[in-house]
């Protein structure tokens, strides 16, 4: 693969709510149109954050600002911000977002990840749809959880499978006082009726012993029908980030492989799967290479290319040891880039988005990457 151009989304406006820019993500559409969504907030975990809405008429190279339809929501009476929003083109031109929502009240000016216990803030799954393109949005309405789900994480777009299929994956987290041992879990749900309802569970991965965490899995629809997912995997008796893994659905999402060592590390974006089955993964290394880089495989299960690799962003970090996952994991707020983001262009290129810059000021980048013939 080779870089062909760059650029910049949107600039964080340090000292403001703008101040941090992150959780970059895509929609390339049927009309041949690019949504792309952010989250601003004054810092990384703050509670004036909220979604903002870009689109692109030329593939990407430039960007008109939208409205921000996404602000502070009210959930059952609570008062809460929206951390991240995915879109799923599920029909040409009517789209669905996915929400991640944060309750902000029930534990007032505590942070998202609290490290002692190793639990989160109450959160909830928002769905909304637009039937204009994205230019206009229904109320957002809850997707129930049970209750062993705990706060719900979401890390990928609603996926539409075959035959109409709509699947939700969701991770599991303790709850923010919880202080026992954290049995991590990613399951799907499955919808039949258009994300009205939806079925019960379905593991896609997990380690009943609670050693290996299966985070922010990364999903894709190949077009045979099958479901990649990349994991950022996380051994917690060592405290370490392992290589990323990989595990194959079938039949829906409702079969899993086993997880298989991809061969890189640590962070996964969301996959490009191109119309011909290729597929390209861009990845965060924060800790050797201090790097966001990308590499291409000819389908959903096939190795990926290290003479593919490309590195779209290098930046000068000095990893900080520790010795526990909750402190490794506050550490996250300070770190300045990150979440890549690669989606498909209908020309055969992929477009990656990703945050970057410093403590005090993120930005949202773009690259356009061309494949490998």
């Amino acid at each position: 693969m080779q870089i062909v151009d760059i650029g910049v989304l949107s600039r964080g406006e340090a000292g403001t709510p703008r101040a941090a820019l992150t959780f970059p993500t895509l929609l390339s559409m049927s009309d041949g149109s690019v949504i792309a969504t952010c989250r601003a907030g004054s810092t990384k975990d703050s509670t004036d954050e909220l979604v903002e809405f870009y689109r692109s008429d030329d593939e990407g190279h430039t960007w008109k600002a939208q409205t921000c339809p996404f602000g502070a929501i009210n959930l059952n009476g609570v008062r809460g911000s929206v951390k991240v929003c995915y879109l799923t083109e599920v029909e040409p031109g009517r789209l669905m977002a996915g929400l991640l929502w944060i309750d902000r009240q029930t534990f007032t000016d505590k942070p998202l990840f609290n490290e002692e216990s190793e639990g989160c803030l109450p959160m909830a799954i928002l769905l909304a749809d637009s039937n204009d393109g994205g230019k206009s949005w229904s109320p957002p309405r809850e997707v129930p959880m049970p209750v062993d789900i705990g706060p719900p994480s979401l890390t990928s777009p609603v996926l539409k499978l075959r035959d109409g299929i709509l699947a939700l994956s969701i991770e599991t987290n303790k709850q923010y006082l919880d202080s026992t041992k954290w049995y991590q879990r990613v399951v799907f749900f499955h919808s039949h009726d258009d994300g009205k309802t939806w079925g019960s569970p379905v593991t896609v991965g997990e380690d009943p012993s609670g050693r290996i965490f299966y985070w922010d899995l990364r999903v894709a629809v190949a077009p045979d029908g099958r479901v990649g997912a990349f994991s950022w995997t996380y051994d917690s008796h060592t405290n370490e980030y392992l290589n990323i893994h990989r595990l194959i659905g079938s039949d829906n999402g409702r079969a899993w492989s086993l997880p298989e060592d991809v061969g890189f590390t640590d962070q996964a974006a969301h996959p490009a799967i191109l119309a011909d089955g290729r597929v390209v993964v861009a990845w965060v290394d924060r800790f050797g290479s201090h790097s966001i880089r990308a590499r291409q495989a000819s389908a959903v299960d096939a190795p990926f290319d290290p003479d593919s690799e490309v590195v779209i962003y290098t930046h000068e970090l000095a990893a900080a040891a520790t010795d526990n996952t909750g402190e490794l994991l506050a550490d996250m707020k300070l770190w300045s880039f990150g979440l890549p983001y690669v989606e498909a262009l209908p020309n055969g290129d992929v477009l990656v988005v990703y945050y970057a810059g410093n403590e005090s000021c993120m930005d949202i980048h773009w690259s356009r990457l061309r494949l490998d013939v």
